[in-house]
């Protein structure tokens, strides 16, 4: 497992490139550092249904441009609110969200989540594609576009609390939705495919998830298993596919989920936490969250702690060093509810108290980074937490942690390093396998006379001498890596030594 530590950096926006980052390299830092911009009834993005292609681009640019100034370098976009889509698919109809009219595109050929893929890797962002795997509308009731579907197949669902939701217990259902998966992931250079809590329904008290005729058709003669643990058994089976479809298709797209913040209370199970929830992943939402860990089928968890580190029923500190001990081989980021800041809650009118959770996450030797619910409560008074991050806590860029697992192999050594014209440039041999293509390129830079190792990171594959803030001019070594899908570093380059 990848070990966190710190460096001192400071940014330059290269206008239509990635974002290039000036780093001290005294401790280089890998840090994941995401934001949920949720578009189910237009929680964060657009800002209301009916925007032009010209509307939406300008609030999507808006948003990125926070939080890059924010010193975040993920986007979770829920690109799947509810078994509809923000992009063209021949799966399912278009969102509501978008133009008000479910089935009908937002303004003429706009792909919205081409543009958001595009304008988050021009910032050097990642693009991780949200869905709600099992949501089929937020109403039971709400007309549904004759091509969605729950329409064409109203036995996949079941009308709980006023919801409609797919029955998980259904092969054609994960089917389904595995095949949305395997769509977008082979029609979109995304960096990440994410999942919500949402699995089977939270309890409604009064309700029944009539699940049970499903339940007694699917077991086998003789079979002893309860429908707790046949539902569980549903949800293990859709986790392990997913995982299979997505890396058959594009191994270096990350599978993540981000599960509610109790697996098990530890009254209930010795493996569960010091928490006394009244909801837990494994018992009510049927999430075994550590069992999808143990068997490798995600690549990383952002348990949802939204609580804070006061509260005593479920404790931010508790939980989040149970999931840091519990999840050791994969990544772990932890989940923050500042939605809760300033809100009707106990504690959460603290000042420190974000600050307070992010420095107890950076001292934890298996959690790697944050994300943060949502993108709108960035928007508002949320007691200094946006100055917080951008002065302080994240004003040093950070590169999303690299995945070891996915592959044994580095990019290529660059070649060819050479300056001329106050430029330095350099040659990348074509990469053997996708995986290992280079995106990006770090240019290493140290005094030739001693001082610390500096480093900037850019999406070309060149650099203007005049954009590195080294201070006087003065003779340094310099050397360049190549940096793969995943973070990976290459070998160095040679060396050579130049005056800027």
């Amino acid at each position: 497992m990848l070990r966190k530590s710190f460096f001192r950096t400071s940014l330059l926006i290269l206008s239509c490139f990635f974002t290039a980052i000036n780093i001290t390299l005294a401790n280089p830092v890998f840090e994941f550092r995401g934001v949920w911009v949720a578009t189910v009834t237009n929680i964060d993005w657009p800002s209301r249904q009916g925007l032009d292609a010209k509307a939406l681009k300008e609030e999507t640019v808006k948003i990125l441009d926070l939080h890059q100034q924010l010193g975040m370098n993920a986007i979770v976009l829920q690109v799947r609110p509810a078994s509809d889509a923000i992009y063209p698919s021949a799966l399912e109809p278009w969102t509501k969200y978008l133009s008000g009219v479910q089935g009908v595109s937002p303004d003429g050929t706009f792909d919205p989540l081409k543009f958001w893929i595009e304008e988050a890797h021009k910032r050097g962002m990642e693009l991780h594609a949200w869905i709600n795997p099992f949501r089929a509308a937020m109403r039971s009731d709400e007309p549904l576009h004759s091509s969605h579907p729950a329409a064409l197949n109203p036995h996949w669902t079941i009308n709980y609390a006023n919801r409609l939701y797919y029955n998980p217990g259904l092969p054609e259902v994960r089917n389904h939705i595995k095949l949305v998966i395997a769509d977008l992931v082979s029609r979109y250079d995304i960096d990440g495919l994410h999942m919500d809590d949402y699995f089977y329904p939270y309890p409604v008290r009064g309700e029944i998830f009539d699940d049970s005729l499903t339940f007694i058709r699917s077991k086998k003669v003789n079979e002893n298993i309860g429908i707790d643990d046949w539902r569980r058994e549903n949800i293990n089976i859709f986790i392990k596919e997913t995982y299979e479809t997505i890396k058959e298709i594009k191994p270096w797209v990350k599978f993540g989920v981000s599960p509610f913040g109790v697996w098990r209370n530890g009254a209930d199970d010795p493996r569960g936490s010091d928490s006394r929830a009244g909801v837990t992943c494994y018992d009510h939402l049927y999430a075994d969250v550590l069992k999808w860990y143990e068997k490798g089928w995600v690549d990383y968890l952002v348990p949802q702690i939204y609580w804070s580190t006061k509260d005593e029923a479920a404790n931010y500190t508790k939980l989040a060093r149970w999931w840091n001990d519990a999840i050791k081989e994969r990544h772990l980021y932890i989940g923050h509810g500042i939605y809760k800041i300033n809100g009707p809650q106990a504690h959460w009118d603290n000042p420190n108290e974000m600050k307070e959770q992010i420095n107890i996450t950076r001292k934890l030797r298996n959690t790697l980074g944050s994300v943060y619910f949502s993108h709108r409560h960035f928007e508002r008074d949320n007691n200094g937490l946006n100055k917080n991050l951008s002065q302080d806590l994240y004003r040093n860029p950070a590169l999303t942690p690299a995945m070891p697992w996915l592959t044994k192999t580095t990019p290529n050594t660059v070649k060819n390093i050479d300056h001329r014209k106050r430029v330095i440039t350099w040659q990348m041999t074509e990469a053997t396998h996708q995986m290992n293509q280079s995106p990006r390129y770090i240019v290493f830079f140290k005094p030739v006379k001693g001082g610390k190792e500096q480093w900037i990171i850019t999406g070309n594959p060149f650099i203007r001498t005049e954009t590195l803030s080294a201070g006087k001019r003065t003779r340094y070594n310099v050397q360049v890596v190549a940096l793969d899908r995943l973070n990976n570093m290459s070998p160095r380059s040679e060396t050579i030594r130049i005056r800027f």
